[in-house]
């Protein structure tokens, strides 16, 4: 190990201790407890968020494929079995012939089978050794109590409102990159579907290739229903079941996406049922037939009733009215979903509780009359 590594592994092991005696006096040194992470300080946060950077010896990898890895492309399958290996040099070894299939060469548009029998060669892969132990730590422990229904074909979860569903945009944690940090031995976990950052409520997650296959065939066929649950501005008129209203997205100059309705955008429609009425306010059930970004934030702004707390399509003097009742989040909530078990075929239908915060709002505005 390099010198100067030697010092801050040193100097981190002094403070850690150091740290535990006074903040912990029941901790002995090297125990770590979540909370006890929280308060090590700032020293100590940028130490574990420090990519320590480890390489694995290369080697030559037989791979043999399984019925649910089949009919994937190559080079996907590749990229992502050889996580931070650069998207070059997959293409330059699959050119190269260096990657084999049934000891024959591939293009990287050939869809692995089942049984394929791949040789993989050496290739290094750097590993980010302290990844997940961060800052984040405590937003991954808290996914496993949002767990909602789990086999071994799917995982559904209770998303809370301000974790976003990846990574990316800035973002250095998601709830996959969460999930995946969890459970280290899983071979696959994908997002079948997305909810906007500060949409709470039901996640579904594919736990097999053929599982992902399956769910996204019921997007795309609109086999899957979904209902969420938002606070609007006003008096929602019964007469409007649904609005439809063509969604066209636009990039500002700032690089914020935001979506209005427009004759040149897609065809969307969102149908919608009032669930209780209060003084100025009214909950309702969203449930989007199509599946476009922002679509029922949209939408209801579109029909005069824009959504508590919305900091993209809101209104500020709504939100001010319900000052009282403790909500500082957007109230839009996926509450349940309905689909067909991948692997079963069994019709299912996962719901998922709201949280603390909005029980409370809508209690107030009840008690308010």
């Amino acid at each position: 190990m390099p010198r100067f590594l030697q010092f801050f592994n040193s100097l981190f092991r002094c403070m850690s201790q150091k740290f535990e005696k006074e903040e912990s006096g029941d901790l002995k040194p090297g125990s770590f407890s979540v909370k006890h992470i929280k308060m090590s300080g700032a020293i100590r946060a940028r130490y574990l968020e420090s990519p320590t950077m480890k390489t694995q010896t290369p080697s030559v990898q037989i791979v043999a494929i399984s019925s649910d890895e089949a009919g994937q492309r190559i080079d996907n399958f590749l990229l992502a079995r050889l996580k931070g290996v650069p998207k070059s040099m997959i293409y330059r070894i699959l050119r190269k012939g260096e990657v084999r299939v049934n000891k024959k060469r591939i293009k990287p548009e050939y869809k692995i089978q089942d049984g394929d029998e791949i040789r993989i060669p050496p290739v290094r892969v750097a590993e980010r050794e302290e990844e997940a132990v961060s800052p984040h730590l405590q937003k991954v422990a808290a996914l496993t109590a949002a767990i909602v229904y789990e086999d071994d074909h799917i995982l559904v979860l209770n998303k809370p409102s301000g974790t976003a569903v990846h990574g990316g945009s800035g973002l250095s944690f998601g709830v996959i990159e969460g999930l995946r940090a969890l459970r280290p031995e899983a071979r696959f976990l994908e997002l079948v579907h997305r909810l906007d950052r500060d949409t709470s409520g039901i996640l579904l997650v594919a736990k097999k290739r053929s599982a992902l296959r399956s769910l996204h065939e019921q997007l795309r066929e609109k086999g899957m229903q979904k209902d969420y649950l938002a606070l609007v501005r006003g008096q929602w008129q019964s007469h409007v079941k649904a609005v439809q209203a063509p969604l066209l997205k636009n990039i500002l100059q700032s690089g914020e996406r935001i979506v209005r309705v427009n004759s040149e955008g897609k065809p969307s429609e969102t149908r919608f049922k009032v669930e209780e009425r209060y003084a100025f306010a009214t909950l309702v059930r969203c449930s989007p037939i199509t599946g476009r970004t922002h679509q029922i934030r949209v939408h209801t702004l579109h029909a005069g009733h824009p959504i508590a707390f919305d900091d993209r399509y809101g209104d500020r003097e709504f939100d001010k009215q319900l000052a009282g009742t403790g909500l500082n989040r957007l109230f839009l909530h996926a509450a349940a979903l309905r689909f067909t078990h991948p692997n079963t075929g069994e019709i299912m239908r996962v719901e998922a509780p709201l949280d603390e915060q909005l029980k409370r709002c809508l209690n107030v505005l009840r008690n308010a009359g």
